[in-house]
């Protein structure tokens, strides 16, 4: 089951999201790691990951002044999300 963008409010500290993202094999793993380092070059920006054979974990921190998750830290989520479509080319 798919875990959504949590987000985690932090007394005196930055804003940010969270998502836990479960695959069934490593190499689906691999394959959104690579797609996601892909993404992350051409807009330089780059999460916090961390994973497993078999998950990823991410938190986008809040970029804007103030610490607030905003509009721009809401779109990386959802093209994050979007790498996670079926590949049409496959």
């Amino acid at each position: 089951m798919e875990q959504p963008w949590t987000p985690r409010p932090k007394p005196e500290q930055a804003e940010w999201l969270e998502r836990r993202i479960e695959f069934a094999e490593y190499a689906q793993t691999r394959h959104f790691l690579e797609r996601l380092n892909d993404l992350c070059e051409a807009e330089q920006r780059f999460p916090d990951i961390s994973f497993g054979r078999t998950y990823v974990n991410l938190t986008l921190r809040a970029e804007a002044d103030g610490g607030v998750v905003g509009p721009s830290e809401h779109d990386f989520a959802t093209a994050i999300d979007r790498l996670l479509a079926p590949d049409p080319s496959t």
